[in-house]
């Protein structure tokens, strides 16, 4: 059974349809820019959630643990190899998760 489509606007106004939560306006999504970078290899969904959490650059990905990144809504784990790529591009990792302790 499908979810029914809610009408709903997005801050620019463009009215549009959706039948999950996802607040993305499908009209803005066209309109963005063409992404650069390790950006520009991941999905819609992966990167916009990415840059709705501020992480926009291959540094600020690397202060992240691989378990943030997969708890952020709209990534999942077929983004994973794209992005260890572009870390290791850069001779970056993830943050080491460590059990909660920071590694200083």
């Amino acid at each position: 059974m499908k979810s029914q489509k809610t009408k709903r606007t997005c801050k620019f106004g463009h009215v549009f349809y959706k039948s999950s939560e996802c607040p993305t306006c499908p009209t803005c999504e066209k309109l963005k820019e063409s992404a650069t970078g390790f950006l520009g290899l991941l999905s819609n969904p992966a990167r916009n959630t990415l840059l709705n959490h501020g992480i926009d650059t291959i540094q600020k990905l690397a202060n992240h643990t691989e378990k943030e990144i997969l708890a952020l809504h709209g990534m999942g784990k077929a983004s994973l190899p794209t992005l260890h790529k572009a870390l290791a591009d850069e001779q970056l990792n993830f943050k080491n998760s460590n059990n909660g302790k920071n590694n200083d």
